[in-house]
């Protein structure tokens, strides 16, 4: 099993942008396809972005599409989220997840590791 670090959460204004990082360690990161997900106060957990193994193909929600860019570098053992053009309706707590899985599922439960989360809080 993969362990994941998120880091790089914060407070920043309306219009501004932040970059995640999900540091992994266990076993091999290249192997997993790899997503975040985000869980504001009172909601269910919902699905961000996927990123394929080999860094091929990439899914995004409708949500942040044109705004967020997920990356990963399999050398660092590490995944990315840019966001960028933040609104306040993306405050949440974001987590990583890694699944052993090819489809870049936004089910949660597919995914069989997860970080412990960061908050991310953007004010108006």
């Amino acid at each position: 099993q993969v362990q994941l670090v998120e880091s790089g959460g914060g407070l920043v204004q309306a219009g501004g942008s932040l970059r995640l990082s999900c540091a992994s360690s266990g076993r091999t990161f290249s192997i997993y396809t790899m997503a975040w997900f985000r869980q504001a106060p009172g909601k269910e957990r919902e699905f961000v972005a996927a990123i394929s193994r080999s860094v091929g193909s990439t899914h995004y929600a409708d949500s942040v599409k044109g705004r967020f860019t997920i990356s990963r570098d399999n050398a660092k053992n590490t995944l990315y989220l840019q966001m960028n053009s933040l609104k306040p309706e993306d405050t949440a707590v974001y987590y990583c997840a890694a699944s052993e899985g090819m489809i870049l599922s936004t089910i949660p439960r597919t995914y069989s590791s997860w970080g412990q989360g960061a908050q991310v809080t953007v004010s108006s």
